[in-house]
């Protein structure tokens, strides 16, 4: 078996219902070879949001307490704003991480998930300044991995239909996707919109799609599971859209160095 989950939340996080142990156990359970813990690293009003020198420790404690049973690596969401960047470079810089899961959860300080986000505009003008952001970050921004969930502004939009239509915001979109691509940087497929009731996982097919035609092939795939029992949530319908938009293979990612896995071998001993 050869199952892997690439956005893994814990107690570390405020939003981590589960012990880091916990996870683990329940990963070994359903037969998991490659876990990432990605806990978030988001700025709380004075303070980043996580202890990374007990949280290194801890994964690095449990590396060793199982590693005759599951690859276990040290991971980071990093919950991007530019005014912060000289700050992040440093904790990233600093602590031995295999990965960096860069995400925009907030812009010009205002969080996604607000109301406020949305005020004012249209859906158009709100999904533009989020996928705006997003670029930027990509443009000014280099030491990360992966770019997790990039339509995410979908779950918070309060629209009669929230879902992200490629052709309307081709023009950003394809800038976005070729800059990724050209700095050597990957995406994130998220399986979490299904768990939300979004009818589609992070990004949609078209973006996917998208991606793979413009030459993208670094995409991981993430549960973004907040409690032990999400992980690998929904990952067989992942690797059959795919295989389905002609991806061969999925990574994971070691000392930053992605390591690719062919989706036949993934797919082995899948709990849907």
């Amino acid at each position: 078996m050869n199952l892997l989950d690439n956005h893994v939340y814990t107690t570390f996080s405020r939003d981590g219902k589960d012990s880091m142990e916990t996870v683990i156990k329940k990963a070994i359970d359903i037969g998991t070879r490659h876990l990432t813990f990605t806990d978030h690293m988001e700025y709380n009003t004075d303070k980043f949001s996580i202890d990374f020198e007990k949280y290194c420790k801890t994964i690095e404690e449990f590396q060793w307490k199982y590693k005759n049973y599951i690859n276990i690596y040290t991971g980071i969401e990093v919950g991007y704003q530019k005014y912060l960047k000289d700050e992040i470079n440093k904790i990233i810089n600093k602590y031995p991480f295999d990965f960096v899961l860069c995400s925009t959860h907030t812009v010009d300080k205002v969080n996604v998930p607000n109301p406020m986000f949305f005020q004012g505009y249209s859906k158009e003008e709100a999904y533009r300044k989020y996928f705006s952001s997003i670029l930027e970050t990509v443009c000014e921004f280099k030491n990360f991995d992966v770019y997790g969930h990039l339509d995410y502004i979908v779950r918070y939009g309060n629209y009669e239909n929230n879902k992200v239509i490629y052709n309307d915001y081709k023009d950003v979109l394809d800038v976005l996707l070729k800059t990724i691509i050209e700095s050597g940087k990957g995406i994130e497929l998220n399986t979490s919109g299904i768990r939300y009731n979004l009818e589609a996982m992070h990004p949609n097919k078209t973006i996917l799609q998208r991606y793979n035609e413009l030459g993208g092939e670094i995409i991981t795939v993430g549960s973004d599971s907040h409690q032990a029992n999400d992980l690998c949530k929904n990952f067989y319908e992942a690797y059959d859209m795919l295989e389905f938009l002609n991806y061969r293979y999925v990574c994971i990612f070691k000392e930053r160095v992605p390591v690719y896995i062919n989706i036949e071998r993934s797919r082995q001993g899948i709990v849907a």
